[in-house]
């Protein structure tokens, strides 16, 4: 698509030449459009940018939240046509076309359109956030897996137990038929359209399930003919270019799916094999999704302050920490794309690598031949480094390392797995560091969780009484004037109540008070009594005050974070 709206906010003077083209560079690789990546660089936001264009262009601006459109006006511009070019048709005036646009300057488009339909094209303007998502509601439906099934006859599949051998012409028959390609299909995208971080395709000894993972809840989508259970995993295998002979050992892929927009959704595969048959999850990577506004992330004002403090020193650690499906890696690309300059050279040692970003030299590790994080950290010391982010600190050899090389002029990225802020550094000291190496190469230490946001369409208040809200955590003489909402469910939220999920951080700053705790042996109940008296938030802390805000619920708080 054109880029005359770059060029635009170039001559305005709100974007200057390198973000322009760090704003190209980040559209072509997302498959996407310059002004959506201007906006997700955090130079402009959305209305900001609809509102200039509505001056420059002399266009009205529309609203398009909760808009209908008559299929037969729908029909006039294909999906395919309405994806790629960011557009939607809404009413025909005689013989006049009213198309919704992002991008007014896009003759391309406009000719298309004009072309196809043969009306006379009046156009308004859209945002970009909006026109999508009008286009995935209007166009696509929910998949009916039922139609998919009535496309299976009895002799489609045939019937194999975990101890049968494998006839491979027969699987890799199965797995080009027509409904099978065609359900698997409809798992990914639905996973897509569902907003789903995970699919689980999980077979157990007389039956056959498909869970989707939204806002971190596992949901069962449908239970598929437990005669399918061996051509689906098959296909998925090959669509993953793993072994569909081998099904005694667990297997790593990825699934590469073209959308449109030229947009490609990236699927990592892990095949595991259980007891009656391979159990296949796959996580769903959207790079045009990833959040890297370190603004939008979740961090109240004094976390992000200390935060930012501590990204910002030349040298030192910055660990996160979390279980996994956290939120970690959002919260370390984040800190990578502002620390992402001309001027410094970044490595990443990552297993998986789960987005590439542009401008950061990305290191894929292969335990089987011997590149773990470990190796990758020695080699990179060799390669004049500012700043080396490690996946994970699992063993001692690769915390040594990484605190040494956090000692000697590199700031050092990394994650941990631990309940919270104050236990990784017991957990680093239990893996046989010294307290004193510990207390002098920590800048902060970060715990997080991922709650489920309330929806915004369906929210509602709660009566709670103050006694229940005091068991969660909240003072007694704030209880009695807190107002505490939830979702009563709604279409848009598919009936849950929740939409979305907001981080909830637990920042603790490594003071010289802290580091004199350390050196001296203190327990982690005694460091985070003393970062409390600092001024420290705790998770539960967090949630209380999310809770505050009217973005999660008392469920959510209790399910995602401990009592202090």
């Amino acid at each position: 698509m054109s880029s005359r709206i770059g060029e635009l906010l170039l001559q305005q003077g709100i974007i200057d030449e390198q973000q322009l083209e760090q704003a190209k560079q980040l559209a072509q690789a997302n498959g996407g459009i310059v002004s959506s990546a201007i906006v997700k660089m955090g130079l402009i936001n959305e209305l900001d940018l609809v509102s200039l264009l509505s001056q420059q262009y002399n266009l009205p601006v529309v609203q398009l939240e909760g808009q209908q459109v008559e299929h037969q006006v729908l029909s006039l511009i294909p999906h395919h046509l309405a994806v790629k070019h960011a557009l939607l048709p809404l009413e025909l005036n005689g013989s006049t076309l009213t198309v919704a646009m992002v991008d007014p300057s896009n003759i391309i488009a406009l000719n298309d359109i004009k072309f196809i339909t043969g009306y006379d094209i009046r156009v308004v303007l859209g945002s970009e956030s909006e026109v999508k998502g009008c286009i995935e509601k209007l166009y696509e439906s929910d998949v009916s897996y039922d139609e998919i099934f009535d496309d299976f006859a009895d002799d489609n599949v045939e019937v194999l137990s975990a101890d049968d051998d494998v006839d491979l012409d027969t699987l890799e028959r199965q797995t080009e038929d027509a409904p099978v390609v065609k359900l698997v299909n409809a798992i990914l995208t639905d996973a897509i359209k569902k907003n789903a971080s995970d699919i689980h395709i999980e077979p157990y000894e007389k039956s056959f399930r498909v869970r989707f993972r939204i806002d971190g809840v596992l949901y069962e989508i449908m239970k598929p003919p437990y005669k399918l259970k061996n051509a689906i995993i098959s296909r998925l295998k090959i669509m993953a270019d793993l072994d569909i002979a081998e099904r005694r050992l667990p297997q790593d892929g990825r699934i590469k799916l073209k959308l449109g927009n030229r947009r490609e959704m990236d699927f990592r595969v892990s095949v595991l094999p259980g007891l009656f048959g391979e159990k296949v999850v796959l996580r769903l990577l959207d790079k045009a999704n990833l959040q890297t506004d370190m603004t939008r992330l979740g961090f109240f004002e004094d976390q992000l302050k200390h935060f930012m403090e501590a990204i910002e020193r030349p040298y030192g650690m910055v660990l996160v920490t979390g279980p996994t499906g956290s939120g970690k890696t959002t919260t370390l690309y984040s800190a990578l794309a502002e620390l992402n300059k001309n001027t410094v050279n970044i490595s990443t040692a990552e297993d998986p690598v789960e987005f590439n970003l542009f401008g950061i030299n990305q290191v894929q590790m292969h335990e089987d031949i011997g590149l773990n994080f470990a190796a990758a950290l020695r080699s990179f010391l060799r390669q004049d480094p500012d700043i080396i982010m490690v996946g994970e600190i699992r063993d001692y050899e690769t915390a040594e390392i990484a605190i040494k090389a956090s000692l000697t002029g590199h700031l050092v990225l990394s994650t941990l797995h631990t309940n919270d802020a104050p236990s990784t550094i017991n957990r680093l000291l239990n893996m046989g560091i010294e307290p004193f190496l510990v207390a002098s190469s920590i800048n902060i230490v970060v715990a997080q969780r991922l709650a489920r946001r309330i929806c915004e369409h369906c929210r509602d208040r709660l009566d709670v009484s103050p006694d229940a809200l005091v068991d969660v955590g909240v003072p007694a003489a704030e209880a009695k004037h807190i107002e505490v909402f939830y979702g009563t469910g709604c279409p848009k939220c598919s009936g849950t109540g929740y939409k979305g999920r907001v981080a909830l951080y637990e920042c603790m700053p490594m003071g010289e008070e802290l580091r004199d705790f350390i050196l001296n042996g203190a327990s982690a109940a005694e460091i985070k009594r003393e970062a409390i008296r600092q001024g420290m938030k705790t998770l539960r802390m967090s949630g209380i005050e999310h809770m505050k805000a009217g973005l999660t619920t008392i469920e959510e708080v209790l399910r995602t974070t401990a009592h202090d």
